[in-house]
């Protein structure tokens, strides 16, 4: 939960929805591809979440080369979810389910599609250096005092807070230890010094998360289950998207990407460079993964 460039404002979309009423005619008439699909494709991206981010560039170079007119608009889920159910949104493709972003299914499931999960192994996490003297979350409050006696987490109304607060620190005992909350960032400062001067370190974390491949870390085993289980994540589209993109929801319906290929591109993108102009950094890890990214719209 890091990045934050462009969050659509009422005003833009409801310029959008005044756009489609008009029935875009004359020159603003939408474009069709030799395959079928409408040429123009809007992908709704939630803001900081990094994995959606990467994702969604990825798709966006792919389309693009296709020959697609490709417009990424980030804004929160709550307006995400609105836009997709009143088709100013053509589709979003960071939807966790069946836990986080169930509400939102439920409430404006009728008008938006499930073309299925692209990654199965989305988890809420708490994590360690992978040399710390321990290995379970029952084993943290005995060994509090080796990590400061400190639990490092991101923001203070973020689902992870709260389930560390309401379910993992009292199911735990944990109670004694400070609970520090601020930021995704700072929490990754924190990894990171802890990580320079080879000190043990507790965070609250979550897969897929790109740290797990910039920094030697380990995920502590929850055997009470309070972290909640694996979910997916999901792409979801707009009720009509079969019908005005034909061939792009048939490869997003066979979308496949592990966590090992998502962390490599996360961390080229969010953490081995310090930039917001990720175009050029996913056409390099599209050169170094061509065989997967051409099997994408085989």
């Amino acid at each position: 939960m890091r990045t934050k460039k462009r969050i659509i404002t009422g005003i833009a979309a409801a310029s959008a929805a005044a756009l489609a009423l008009t029935g875009c005619s004359g020159d603003t008439a939408a474009e069709t591809l030799e395959n079928g699909d409408q040429a123009d494709v809007t992908i709704a991206v939630f803001n900081g979440w990094d994995e959606g981010i990467a994702a969604s560039e990825l798709w966006k170079a792919i389309l693009t080369e296709k020959g697609y007119d490709v417009e990424l608009e980030y804004a929160d889920p709550a307006p995400v979810f609105s836009g997709l159910s009143t088709g100013d949104y053509d589709v979003t493709l960071d939807t966790w389910l069946p836990i986080t972003h169930s509400d939102y299914v439920e409430e404006y499931g009728d008008d938006i599609v499930d073309l299925g999960a692209w990654n199965d192994e989305a988890s809420l996490t708490i994590a360690v250096n992978e040399d710390s003297p321990i290995t379970s979350l029952d084993e943290l409050a005995g060994a509090a005092d080796q990590f400061g006696n400190t639990i490092i987490g991101i923001e203070p109304g973020a689902g992870l807070t709260r389930v560390t607060q309401d379910d993992v620190i009292p199911g735990y005992g944990l109670e004694g230890m400070n609970y520090q909350t601020s930021s995704t960032a700072a929490m990754l400062t924190e990894l990171q010094t802890a990580t320079n001067n080879g000190e043990n370190i507790v965070v609250t974390l979550w897969r897929p998360h790109w740290a797990y491949d910039a920094f030697p870390v380990r995920d502590l085993e929850d055997p009470q289950g309070l972290l909640g289980d694996s979910e997916g994540i999901h792409s979801y589209s707009k009720a009509d998207f079969q019908e005005t993109h034909p061939t792009v929801a048939g490869w997003l319906q066979n979308f496949k990407m592990d966590s090992e290929q998502l962390y490599s591109l996360e961390n080229l993108m969010f953490n081995e460079n310090d930039t917001d102009d990720y175009a050029p950094l996913v056409e390099q890890w599209i050169s170094e993964n061509q065989e997967y990214v051409d099997s994408l719209t085989a």
